[in-house]
């Protein structure tokens, strides 16, 4: 902090005395002057050894990550992707939609952020509603985009496939279980399979990097509805890396390296922003997770001895009950957010003796807002009082009531 935030903070003290529980938090933070991924390649140079995530046991380094979203950049630029335009991301957390959405961020497009399970009838909305030429979505939901694809104005449908993001061994547990279930996509269909797209990029030999400034429109997320028609809220590049500066800010025991179990989905944005972005551009590793129930949460908590972690208050309320957790070492944890509803004072004060009781240092933390503003995180130090807070997602999760059916019906692959 220079001389002149120091002083401007300590009259900020006088005016504003709430400043006197940051502790260590500083009052004032500087925000980089830069897109979203140009905010995660600086971390990538800065630690390229790193590991960026983690997907069913399979590791990818920030050095591998920056590789494959370059390539992924050149693809869609070979594919007639200019910037300002605007691509349908229909995905879970799985390592295609981290590299999809940061290489579109580097050609200068704009990623509009739909939930997967969404019916056709959604689907064709938000397509019109953004304006949106490509569509980028997993092989079993191609049914969904075809059956609507006459009333859309679509150049291509982009396919990945979660087989493709496998381990060898892995890879065959899958298509021996969860494969078997998916329907056949007919080998003439009028779509881009994931590595056909990557092969485009290869050939790509000309200016793919995009001019964009920190104000420029990054990311298209979507109100739940609850008092009319869904809207789509158009973010910036700073909005995102903002929120990510503050997530590290408010939490001095942050390491590069420390793990994020990011289960919350990417087309949020508490999952993009506090799940995944918060972690890839400050060195951190994010466990990604494409569906989940609170047994297999905890599980991949334990397995991975996740630093942090982030949540809906019916996770945690679940995670109380479970028998596996009765004797779980939490000694690993140094960040617990709660957002999508609000935190009740009394399974506030339950889940923080928990994580006292098996030997955490923390408490949780309690994120607010909307969709508009993104996720602020409350100081645990703060008071706590009883009533509703605006939630960034409360109105989104209403639509799916309970938690673990969020991603119920897109996969659930072996445990690694």
């Amino acid at each position: 902090m220079t001389a002149e935030q120091t002083k401007i903070a300590e009259e900020s003290h006088v005016k504003a005395p709430w400043l006197n529980v940051y502790g260590v938090v500083p009052p004032h933070l500087d925000y980089p002057d830069c897109t979203m991924y140009e905010a995660v390649e600086r971390c990538a140079e800065t630690y390229p050894n790193h590991i960026a995530y983690v997907f069913m046991g399979r590791k990818t380094t920030y050095r591998a990550m920056a590789a494959e979203i370059d390539l992924c950049a050149r693809a869609l630029k070979a594919t007639g992707v200019r910037p300002g335009d605007r691509i349908t991301m229909a995905m879970p957390n799985c390592p295609q939609a981290v590299i999809m959405f940061y290489a579109i961020n580097l050609v200068g497009a704009t990623a509009n952020m739909i939930h997967p399970l969404s019916s056709e009838k959604e689907i064709e909305f938000y397509l019109k509603e953004s304006g949106s030429i490509f569509a980028v979505t997993l092989d079993q939901f191609y049914h969904k985009f075809e059956a609507i694809r006459q009333n859309v104005t679509l150049d291509n449908i982009i396919l990945a496939s979660i087989p493709d993001a496998l381990s060898k061994p892995v890879r065959v547990g899958y298509m021996l279980t969860e494969g078997r279930k998916q329907a056949k996509i007919p080998k003439d269909a009028p779509v881009l399979r994931w590595n056909e797209f990557l092969r485009r990029g290869r050939g790509y030999h000309w200016t793919y990097r995009a001019e964009r400034r920190a104000g420029d429109e990054a990311v298209i997320l979507y109100s739940g509805g609850t008092t009319g028609v869904t809207k789509g809220i158009q973010l910036t590049n700073l909005n995102f890396n903002a929120l990510g500066k503050q997530i590290i800010a408010t939490n001095p025991m942050f390491r590069p390296g420390d793990k994020m179990l990011a289960v919350m989905p990417m087309f949020h944005g508490f999952g993009l922003g506090v799940s995944i972005h918060s972690m890839l551009v400050s060195g951190g590793c994010c466990i990604l997770v494409p569906r989940f129930t609170p047994d297999s949460y905890a599980k991949l908590l334990l397995k991975y001895r996740c630093n942090l972690i982030a949540g809906v208050p019916t996770l945690y309320e679940a995670l109380l009950r479970l028998p596996k957790m009765k004797n779980a070492d939490l000694s690993c944890l140094k960040g617990v957010y709660s957002g999508g509803d609000s935190l009740s004072v009394e399974l506030k004060k339950r889940f923080d003796k928990f994580l006292f009781d098996h030997h955490a240092t923390i408490q949780v933390r309690e994120g607010y807002g909307t969709t508009i503003s993104l996720i602020l995180p409350l100081q645990p130090g703060l008071e706590l009082r009883s009533g509703k807070l605006p939630s960034a997602s409360a109105d989104y999760f209403a639509r799916d009531s309970v938690l673990h059916t969020l991603l119920s019906d897109i996969i659930e692959p072996p445990m690694p």
